[in-house]
This record gives C-alpha cells, structure tokens and sequence, in this order.
C-alpha cells in the first residue's frame, strides 16, 4: 500500500481536529465579545469595535505550516514531526477598533482576560508601539488546538484584508508583486498614513470644544 504523502497526513489531522478548532473559535469569540460589552455600549457614532471570528482553511493550514519548516518543504522522511497542533492561529478572532483610544481600551480590557497567553506583538517599523497586538494559548474546551486574539486598529485591518492576499500570502501569479522592494515600501507608506490619519482626526476631535461639551452633558 502506497505510503500517503505530508500533505495528506495533515490535511486527516485537519478534519480530526476541526470539531475543537470550532469550539475554540466559539469560546473565545464569546469571551471576547462579552468583556468588550461595555466599551461597545458606549461607543459614539463615528466610533467602532468589531470582533470577527475565524477558523483556518484545510490548505492555509499547511501552508503556514510549511513556511515554518527549513526551505518552506516538508520532508516525506520524517513526516513523524509534523502536526498542526504546532499552528497558534487555526482559530482566531480579531478585534477591529476606531479610533487609537477604542484601541488601546480594547486592549485594555482584554489584556487581563487572557494575561495567561503568550504575547506576539506585531511590530511597527516606525513606531516604538506594536502595529496590532497579538496572543495565543489554549481556551478551556480544548488542550489541543491554541487559538488566538488579535486586537488591531480598524484602518489597518481593513488594509490587511487586501495586503495579506496580494503581498503577504500572494498566488503564484502574483509572487513578482509580493517580492517588490518598491511595493514594500509602498505597503510602508499606507501604514504611515493610516497612522497619521488616526492621529489627525482624533487632535481635531478633542480639541472640539461643542463635541466634548455634549458628551459631558451626555454622561
């Protein structure tokens, strides 16, 4: 009998772990969308917080397991040592907030939930203050599967919904495009800019002397 390839190893492991995968994505989405309750409750109009929930795909799955490996290859001699119960993120739930103060309450009131897990911030280049913050560890329903928390500013999430599939996990065909040193740097210049456009809107909201007095009549 033919001996099946990595691949198909981890893509039966996939599926024998799918029923955890989604009862992690479920707990941890209720977890957060439960302590996140009083900030949403008090968010003003312009304002937004946003928690989306996900589970990895059966193919992205391998793919970010085999980023992981020496040369991005699985070896067909120790398939032994592949699992995907290594991967932090097969299921996820980000957390999208605007402006940078629903931010950094976000964060806030999510740190101490989760101040078990390990922290994975994502760097900015620019700034001495992480882009988006991210953890993994394990939710109750399950000692297999990791899930993790994402808490990102909604502008760059939003860019990162189009950046990811064109740069940072490209097809094939679009391989040219993800290893331009130009486009890297043009990805560079959104990010500056939507962190200035942050910066921007919320010195001109405060210093609103209308807007800050109705919301002081308002609490």
């Amino acid at each position: 009998m033919a001996t099946r390839s990595v691949e198909d190893q981890l893509r039966g492991e996939y599926f024998l772990l799918l029923p955890d995968t989604r009862r992690v994505a479920e707990e941890l989405e209720t977890k957060v969308r439960h302590r996140l309750l009083p900030l949403s409750s008090q968010l003003d109009k312009y304002e937004r917080v946003v928690v989306l929930a996900r589970i990895k795909d059966c193919e992205s799955a391998l793919e970010a397991l085999r980023r992981r490996q020496e040369g991005a290859t699985f070896d067909p001699d120790r398939s032994d040592l592949y699992t995907l119960t290594n991967l932090n993120d097969l299921a996820g739930v980000r957390v999208l907030a605007f402006p940078k103060s629903r931010f950094n309450q976000a964060h806030d009131d999510l740190r101490s939930l989760f101040s078990s897990w390990t922290s994975d911030p994502v760097p900015d280049d620019e700034d001495e203050q992480p882009l988006a913050f991210k953890y993994h560890g394990y939710c109750d329903v399950s000692t297999k599967v990791r899930g993790e928390l994402q808490i990102v500013p909604m502008l760059v999430g939003l860019f990162w919904q189009i950046e990811h599939s064109t740069i940072y996990k490209p097809t094939p065909e679009l391989k040219g495009v993800s290893q331009s040193l130009e486009m890297r740097q043009r990805t560079s210049d959104v990010l500056m800019a939507l962190r200035r456009f942050e910066e921007e809107f919320e010195r001109l909201v405060l210093r609103d002397p209308l807007r800050n007095a109705a919301k002081e009549r308002s609490s």
